[in-house]
């Protein structure tokens, strides 16, 4: 029995001066991978690349090496989970709230007519592929809802009297899987506390023969623009487009009633302006 008592503790006692010898041999674990670990513990896990990383791990490390990125590819579960938002926000040192987060927009009134009979595929990539679009214009919205297909919330419907994706500002999570389905690219993410919604896609830099904008669509007008007295409106010589300070903007209105084409509404309308 002694025999075996020293075994044991000759073999624990050798284990032990291994183990020590090791922690003083291997270098410390890595401070951006323990980084990268505590951020992603506050990550869903769902892996669903919504965020523009290939899953929860990759925008984890990406988020360690650069906090202020939350500001631009945000985590659409994380910002509806209160105790997950508190927790990364902990984890990146910084303070976050519901408000950075994006929203989604169709960039289109639908006010464009079908170009002929369409038999093909209802789908808005098949229908794309279809000399361009089955509409008028060329930029607008193709209406097969593939866009509907892929949102989680169900915050997107078809506006079955113009033909068009509608999103509800209130249900959506700004994951931006809708922005990658559309086929069209008039889908865009802006930020949550957008107060003007500017909705038309077309580029007028890049006319297409035989195709126009929509009797709703902007005419470059300026009208938006020199109507604004808080300078909360900018103008983009190069696309010729409205666009908007969202710090300036009192949402006084003055823009919207200007606006000789309807393009512009208060963004909080976005149901009321296309009817459901």
């Amino acid at each position: 029995m002694l025999v075996v008592i020293v075994i044991l503790t000759a073999i624990g006692v050798v284990c032990g001066i291994i183990i020590y010898v090791v922690n003083r041999v291997l270098p410390p674990e890595d401070e951006a991978l323990k980084k990268t670990e505590e951020i992603s513990n506050c990550l869903p896990g769902m892996n669903c690349g919504a965020c523009g990383y290939p899953g929860c791990f990759a925008y984890a490390q990406a988020l360690a090496k650069n906090p202020e990125l939350i500001s631009e590819s945000t985590c659409a579960t994380v910002l509806q989970n209160q105790e997950m938002l508190e927790g990364l926000g902990s984890a990146l040192g910084i303070k976050l709230n519901p408000s950075i987060g994006k929203k989604a927009l169709v960039y289109c009134t639908g006010d464009t007519r079908v170009l002929g009979d369409y038999s093909g595929a209802k789908s808005c990539k098949a229908a794309s592929r279809y000399v361009g679009g089955t509409k008028k214009c060329p930029y607008g919205c193709l209406g097969f809802g593939d866009c509907v297909e892929v949102c989680p919330e169900g915050a997107i419907h078809m506006d079955k009297e113009r033909n068009i994706a509608v999103i509800d500002p209130e249900k959506c999570n700004g994951c931006g899987l809708c922005v990658k389905e559309c086929p069209k690219n008039i889908i865009k993410l802006v930020p949550a506390n957008t107060k003007i919604a500017f909705l038309c896609s077309y580029d007028s830099l890049k006319d297409i023969p035989g195709r126009e904008k929509c009797d709703r669509g902007c005419i470059h007008c300026r009208k938006c623009y020199k109507a604004c007295e808080y300078e909360a409106i900018v103008w983009n010589k190069e696309k010729a487009i409205p666009e908007f300070d969202i710090e300036k903007c009192t949402l006084c209105g003055a823009c919207v009633k200007a606006c000789p084409q309807n393009t512009l509404t208060e963004f909080s309308n976005i149901l009321r302006k296309v009817p459901v």
